[in-house]
């Protein structure tokens, strides 16, 4: 097992560099929990530990203290320079006390060459100093400054999403080499559950959550997904292999007074989807969505903002909604009954020539009474009050039955025996899409 300790530079009163509207705590978090999240999802044998993973002052004491007791076997330090707005680039650094063939040394060689592939700034070269948090670890140490962001190229780039995720993934391609980790296998991916005990659109709301699970003795870390150009703090509270360890911890959260806590169910791999429920997280942007749309229907209406946005508000998996989305209209081509000006983009009520279904005043009620009917199936809970029932065949729903896309079978498309499956089918082809697309960009810079 190899340990990586990850540490989000600045945070909390320390804001780092600033500039072009940027702070560096932020940029640096933000790079920082895409390394983590690529690393456990894409990676046997890996465990990652964080400095920080909301915006807290840590100080580089606890830092490295935190590194060294854990056992950490390499500690990662990311950052973002500033100099006079005229200087610009990437560079790393090992502490200045170590040979060039030293183990740090040798890391940082791979690290820095797989870094400059993909993040598209200067390379300003492999350095050396006497930071403290490469000083006073007790295991190998990096540091790595991923551009100034007094530097209107750099800031521009650093404003990016998916700037962020190309400079994670190049700190993960290093590590990948210098550690010899070894891919996941997706033939047989495990099933993980995940306990989720807030999602908020206020950081400071999922840090008053974090809180407030420590104080209870509840382990969890705040994570973040954009959706829609907008960020989204989630608080999760553990992530099991084991149905009934989950259902315990997700117990104990409840009984803290978290009633709104729940069990994410997600397979491990991108070919072994049959099992996916209904309601869930989302696992690919908005924009990753649309852009598959678009690789195979250029004039694609791009709609998959309002999924992920409903999605994340009822609970259901946006993604694979925006997948049966594609299934039905066939790539928002509408060469069915249903036609486009009728924003029906599931087919709500359409049962031939003669009965099109559903007609809705806009394309955001269309996919809100969409990701509706689908509450429905797949739960008995109280709808949210957040919208207004637009969904015009819920009450005709028998509530819960279709907790899996597979349960969809014969429900929602009649006789439909491998609807679920053709739903999931398109979904598999959109995640490998987007996976081919990511190490596109990485090969072909």
């Amino acid at each position: 097992m190899v340990k990586i300790y990850l540490d989000p530079g600045h945070g909390g009163t320390d804001p780092g560099a600033q500039g072009n509207g940027l702070r560096e705590k932020e940029i640096t978090l933000d790079i920082a929990l895409k390394i983590r999240t690529i690393l456990l999802n894409r990676y046997q044998n890996v465990e990652v530990r964080m400095s920080r993973t909301s915006d807290t002052s840590v100080s580089l004491a606890q830092r490295t203290s935190d590194a060294n007791s854990w056992g950490a076997d390499f500690f990662l330090s990311i950052h973002c320079n500033a100099f006079n707005g005229s200087a610009g680039g990437y560079e790393d650094y090992i502490h200045n006390s170590l040979q060039n063939t030293s183990t740090a040394a040798a890391y940082q060689d791979v690290i820095h060459a797989e870094a400059v592939k993909v993040n598209q700034l200067q390379d300003r070269g492999q350095k050396k100093a006497n930071f403290y948090v490469l000083r006073e670890t007790a295991m190998p140490a990096l540091l790595t400054e991923n551009g100034f962001i007094d530097n209107s190229h750099d800031a521009a780039l650093m404003k990016d999403h998916a700037w962020r995720q190309k400079a994670a993934q190049g700190h993960v391609n290093g590590l990948a080499k210098a550690f010899n980790l070894k891919p996941k296998q997706t033939e047989n991916p495990e099933t993980v559950y995940k306990i989720v005990a807030g999602s908020f659109q206020s950081r400071e709301n999922a840090e008053e959550r974090f809180a407030y699970l420590r104080s209870k003795g509840i382990e969890s870390f705040v994570d973040t997904v954009t959706i829609s150009d907008a960020t989204w703090y989630r608080v999760q509270a553990g992530a099991f292999s084991n149905r009934e360890n989950a259902e315990q911890r997700l117990t104990k959260v409840k009984n803290a007074g978290i009633q709104d806590a729940y069990i994410v169910t997600e397979g491990g791999g991108a070919n072994q989807v049959t099992g996916y429920t209904v309601m869930g997280d989302i696992a690919l942007s908005a924009e990753q969505m649309n852009q598959f749309a678009k690789s195979i229907n250029p004039n694609a209406l791009e709609l998959a903002h309002f999924y992920a946005k409903y999605g994340e508000v009822y609970g259901i998996r946006g993604d694979l909604a925006f997948a049966q989305a594609l299934h039905e209209t066939n790539f928002f081509r509408f060469t069915g009954v249903v036609k486009a000006g009728q924003n029906n983009f599931c087919g709500l009520g359409a049962t031939g020539p003669e009965q099109p279904g559903a007609s809705f005043a806009s394309q955001s009620d269309g996919v809100l009474a969409h990701i509706q009917h689908l509450f429905a199936y797949a739960t008995t809970n109280s709808l949210p009050n957040e919208y207004p029932l637009v969904d015009p065949r819920f009450n005709v729903v028998k509530r819960g039955i279709a907790p899996t896309w597979i349960a969809l079978n014969g429900k929602w498309a009649v006789p439909g025996t491998n609807y679920g499956q053709l739903i999931l089918e398109v979904y598999k082809k959109m995640v490998n899409y987007t996976i081919q697309q990511l190490e596109g960009i990485i090969e072909e810079i």
